[in-house]
């Protein structure tokens, strides 16, 4: 049974537990598993030896999480050779269909809709909706956590140049 941290996030006010350990820098980042928007399983080890970024989002098909996606994927070329993972529990077609029509074909999606693995082992798992929470982690090439932002509530973005400063700093780690 993961941890639960009650009040931790907010929808519309109202307080929500999210369950799993909240992740510091320095922590061993989790394995998880997901579908890709192509259905194929992607783990945190399909990158290994990456610097990533791992978004964490409601729905793809929300204002403020489109929001998010569409400046990340903007701004993706400011770290390059790092990937961009945003996660959330909609279906990998609804991801597809998203991309397709925002030919953001510079950022990777996975679909946590099966077993909510990254939502619990990142910490973002919403227990009363079964959604993700908003969040950003960039991992290093040593699968640790370099970089870790829990939004409190679920109109938050996350401090994109913060995120895009710790992915360039890890990057550029020998």
């Amino acid at each position: 049974m993961p941890a639960e941290r009650p009040n931790a996030f907010t929808i519309a006010g109202n307080p929500l537990t999210l369950l799993g350990k909240e992740l510091r820098p320095g922590d061993p980042a989790p394995d998880f598993r997901i579908l890709s928007k192509d259905l194929q399983p992607v783990t945190r080890s399909s990158s290994a030896g990456r610097t990533r970024v791992f978004l964490s989002v409601s729905s793809i098909d929300t204002p403020v999480c489109e929001t998010e996606a569409l400046e990340f994927s903007r701004r993706a070329g400011e770290i390059p050779g790092v990937e961009i993972l945003i996660v959330s529990v909609d279906q990998p077609f609804a991801q597809q269909r998203w991309c397709r029509d925002r030919a953001a074909d510079n950022l990777s999606f996975g679909s946590d809709h099966r077993d909510v693995s990254f939502g619990e082992a990142y910490g973002v798992l919403v227990k009363e909706t079964r959604t993700l929470s908003r969040a950003a982690f960039v991992v290093g090439r040593d699968d640790r956590i370099v970089f870790a932002q829990y939004l409190p509530d679920i109109d938050d973005l996350p401090d994109y140049d913060a995120v895009l400063l710790a992915a360039r700093e890890a990057a550029g780690a020998a």
